[in-house]
């Protein structure tokens, strides 16, 4: 497992490289850094002269997520607020641990393209093309499979399995962002108007209210 999970990592991180959609740094690296109050798009860079090695570094990521929630996974993000030498770089990572039946729910990220490796059990991934087509295009995927997902589509990943199930994904940004579908539109805050969400999705006020007291107490608490 671990080295599965070492060899997926390399693979994937090598591939996103290709793909930054950030801007090039300038510099050899521009740790961020977060006591700044200067706001850029990204972040100021540290004094090189005290960057050191672990501004560079991230642990953890051979430990298990919590699954036990309502959707049934957990993704654990290294992105730039987690490594500062991220900065500029345009590559962030990510775990993703799924209970059997459990799902990453549909959501895009804004700045990225995400390429995915399951290192355990099956995963059905898809994505769905934009309007007028809205062509859902789907795969299984077994361990050693990857998957990639074009930046700022709504795609999903879901476990069918008896067994827990292991992604790794690298993005192609330092903040790819992520928006889930339900929680943006049910979830929002304040609530976006139950007559218009009831016309979008033609169906009854009372089911948009429903939904959105789930989702807006989910997100808010």
């Amino acid at each position: 497992m671990a080295s599965a999970l070492f060899i997926a990592v390399l693979l994937t991180l090598a591939a996103v490289v290709a793909l930054a959609s950030d801007p090039g740094p300038l510099q050899d690296f521009c740790v961020a850094d977060n006591a700044s109050q200067v706001l850029v798009n990204g972040f100021v860079c540290k004094n090189p002269m005290k960057v050191d090695a672990n501004d560079f570094f991230f642990s953890g990521l051979n430990k298990p997520g919590n699954t036990h929630n309502k959707v049934g996974s957990n993704v654990t993000t290294v992105n730039v607020d987690k490594i500062g030498g991220l900065n500029t770089l345009g590559i962030s990572l990510v775990r993703i641990d799924y209970a059997p039946y459990g799902q990453n729910p549909p959501h895009t990220h804004p700045r990225a393209t995400e390429i995915l490796t399951v290192i355990e059990g099956t995963l059905h991934v898809g994505f769905v093309t934009s309007n007028p087509q809205n062509r859902l295009i789907f795969k299984v995927l077994n361990a050693g499979d990857v998957f990639v997902f074009p930046v700022g589509l709504i795609h999903f990943q879901f476990n069918p399995g008896h067994e827990n199930a292991v992604a790794v994904a690298a993005l192609s940004s330092q903040n790819p962002g992520v928006i889930t579908i339900a929680n943006a539109v049910f979830g929002s805050n304040p609530k976006i108007d139950d007559g218009i969400l009831a016309k979008a999705f033609q169906v009854d006020k009372k089911v948009i209210d429903d939904l959105q007291s789930q989702f807006w107490t989910d997100n808010n608490n």
